[in-house]
């Protein structure tokens, strides 16, 4: 016999589908007639394979133990850094602040460190998620480049991570950038609005004044927080999310980005002076992460910040 807790990871999950993800020579047709006779029980009540698991319940199989034999997985994020800057951690998520140079999530070169791995390997090694028992695996809620550094909200459920993915599309998140472009704005503040379109094969996007064909309207709001050497440090809220929409809609205006090889004056691959560097949870609706409202994160020790003080940007 075999007794299982079911964690917050596999909360949501059919019976059905726990069972033959998590038993890896339990033969369907075993699992249903042993659900019929009763020998597979939930909270030592009879159950259906359909039915939903939740946190808590406890399972228990009445079955030889040549058919409850777990399978064995090779973890690959156990091969990631465990290196991770954790600015805020509950029950539900992890705000994490992302270095400059560090994959989200693995591309085809850098398959086996990036933050998401280094997220499960931490939970992993915490205790806090297994992989071989769990439907569920931690992830992003949401990402930033390669070459900008900030904060990556990393959900532990599948429950914190609808929630938080409908916080964001609710604009009821608000994220907030720094900046360093080249020249001096025109105004302390202001809120542009422009069109832009998203060329998949280069990875570019293009931004127009006009509404055309294929062109998404971006909304990008600014503050200037300092000036020197002909170089603005900014305060960006985004207020919609594309892609690459600060670079191209600063370099669009006129004043694009320090050490930005696409949008910018510099040619090749460089790292632009751009930090995602504060959320604020305005929540305006019921949440399991209601607990969140009106609660502000920072992150610290910026290196952009620290190189327009010392005036490492200078326009020539």
């Amino acid at each position: 016999m075999k007794r299982i807790v079911i964690t917050s990871g596999d909360a949501g999950t059919r019976l059905d589908r726990y069972i033959l993800k998590t038993f890896d020579k339990m033969p369907k047709s075993l699992m249903f007639k042993e659900i019929r006779k009763k020998n597979i029980k939930i909270n030592k009540k009879r159950c259906t394979p359909d039915q939903t698991l939740c946190e808590g319940d406890i399972l228990e199989l009445y079955l030889n133990d040549d058919v409850l034999e777990e399978k064995k997985k090779y973890f690959d994020f156990l091969k990631a850094s465990s290196d991770l800057d954790i600015i805020y951690e509950d029950e539900n998520i992890l705000l994490i602040n992302k270095k400059v140079g560090v994959l989200c999530h693995p591309d085809g070169r850098d398959y086996t460190d990036n933050i998401v791995a280094r997220v499960k390997r931490y939970l992993y090694e915490r205790g806090e998620w297994e992989p071989d028992k769990s439907l569920f695996a931690p992830c992003l809620a949401n990402r930033i480049d390669r070459n900008t550094g900030g904060i990556v909200i990393a959900c532990k459920n599948a429950i914190s991570l609808k929630a938080v993915n409908e916080k964001i599309k609710s604009r009821e998140v608000e994220k907030y950038y720094l900046c360093v472009a080249r020249g001096k704005m025109k105004k302390e503040s202001e809120t542009l609005e422009a069109y832009l379109k998203k060329d998949e094969k280069n990875n570019m996007v293009e931004v127009s004044d006009k509404e055309l064909d294929g062109y998404k309207k971006i909304v990008t709001r600014y503050r200037v927080l300092d000036y020197k050497d002909g170089a603005s440090l900014l305060e960006i809220e985004l207020l919609t999310g594309r892609t690459h929409q600060i670079r191209a809609h600063l370099a669009h205006i006129g004043h694009p980005l320090f050490g930005d090889g696409k949008y910018g004056k510099e040619q090749g691959r460089f790292r632009q002076a751009l930090y995602s560097y504060k959320l604020k949870f305005s929540f305006e609706k019921d949440s399991p992460l209601a607990y969140l409202d009106s609660k502000v994160f920072e992150a610290k020790d910026i290196a952009l910040l620290k190189d327009f003080k010392e005036g490492k940007y200078y326009e020539g």
